[in-house]
């Protein structure tokens, strides 16, 4: 099965980037795809595609999820590291699908994802044996810290929490950045102040720029 996706061009009209949105629990690609009307206009030369996850989410019969999370959904820990495993095969190959598509080198694609997206995109993004320009996570955590031991490329990070999410705890933040950096990683943090679950405009500016810079360099 092949992700759905939807998409805005390059606002150049020659997209020579691109940015993946990948969404959290529950959404859907659409849910943060509007994020790209506001990068646009810094980002002219950028195209944004935003999938959706590949499986119904048990937590909300009208959006998608990654996996199942049991503690939201009465899932088993079993159903949550099969879904996992389904997701990621499904993510990578959408990967490779929209280099050959688009054009887009890895080394210009980033992953940006929300909370279970970020989780994702830390997951599936070092697995790739092409690096990508860079990986932007907010409100996220690390799945399997034992499995950045064996990553294939290391892209810089860029990690936003808001100190007042109740939902992914701000202390994973720090868990994730720690054990990414013990791998090797190129990690920023940022902390939202004041913020709850979410993208506040101090992290997507935070986030406008490293891509940025990921570009230029």
């Amino acid at each position: 099965m092949s992700l759905k996706y939807k998409s805005k061009p390059a606002k150049s009209g020659k997209a020579t980037s691109l940015v993946i949105f990948l969404h959290g629990y529950g959404a859907d690609g659409a849910d943060l795809l509007g994020i790209g009307d506001s990068l646009a206009a810094h980002l002219p030369d950028t195209m944004f595609a935003a999938p959706d996850a590949p499986e119904p989410c048990r937590g909300n019969p009208m959006g998608f999820q990654w996996f199942p999370v049991p503690r939201f959904d009465g899932s088993s820990e079993a159903q949550m590291l099969a879904s996992m495993e389904n997701s990621t095969t499904e993510l990578q190959g959408f990967l490779d699908t929209m280099v050959v598509s688009t054009g887009i080198p890895p080394g210009k694609t980033f992953l940006f994802g929300f909370s279970q997206g970020t989780m994702m995109s830390i997951h599936v993004g070092p697995q790739r044996k092409a690096a990508l320009a860079g990986i932007v996570g907010f409100s996220g955590r690390v799945l399997d810290a034992d499995l950045l031991k064996t990553a294939k490329s290391k892209p810089p990070i860029l990690l936003v929490h808001g100190d007042a999410d109740q939902t992914v705890p701000y202390e994973s933040l720090g868990i994730a950045a720690k054990a990414l950096k013990a791998n090797g990683f190129e990690v920023t943090t940022h902390t939202s102040r004041g913020v709850a679950h979410g993208i506040a405009p101090d992290g997507l500016g935070l986030a406008l720029g490293f891509m940025q810079r990921c570009l230029a360099g």
